[in-house]
């Protein structure tokens, strides 16, 4: 694997994700933020968090898959989440968790959460961007 995810000491230990990743790799991959859109466009689990959230996921996993990667190649995610409070961590975690148990892996690499006023459109309540390397 090109990616080696780390926790150094001296750094808070967050169970969602690793503080450090490390990439060997040669082949760099930029995904586009992916929202919560199916194959036809259409945008999955309106109103709901966790569905979003898996979907979006599961969308990177299948970008990923088309280059030859997985999400174990993810060196790191940017999370875009509208109108982001505490109190909507649980809903993140439940789609993290829903989408990792699909996919079959632990999707831990380092991570920035941002809230933001609004993305594209109305109905998508996160957008999750993705850097990986593939050897």
């Amino acid at each position: 694997m090109a990616i080696t995810l780390v926790n150094p000491d001296g750094l808070p230990k967050i169970d969602v994700y690793r503080q450090v990743s490390i990439a060997s790799g040669t082949k760099l991959v930029f995904i586009a933020g992916q929202v919560a859109w199916d194959a036809d466009g259409a945008t999955v689990g309106e109103g709901d968090l966790a569905a979003q959230v898996e979907q979006c996921y599961l969308n990177i996993a299948t970008a990923l898959t088309e280059v030859g990667g997985s999400f174990d190649d993810v060196a790191k995610l940017n999370v875009h989440v509208v109108d982001w409070t505490p109190d909507k961590m649980p809903a993140l975690l439940e789609g993290i968790s829903r989408a990792a148990a699909k996919l079959g892996v632990t999707p831990t690499p380092p991570a920035t959460l941002l809230g933001v006023a609004a993305l594209d459109i109305p109905d998508h309540l996160v957008e999750i961007e993705a850097t990986a390397v593939i050897d």
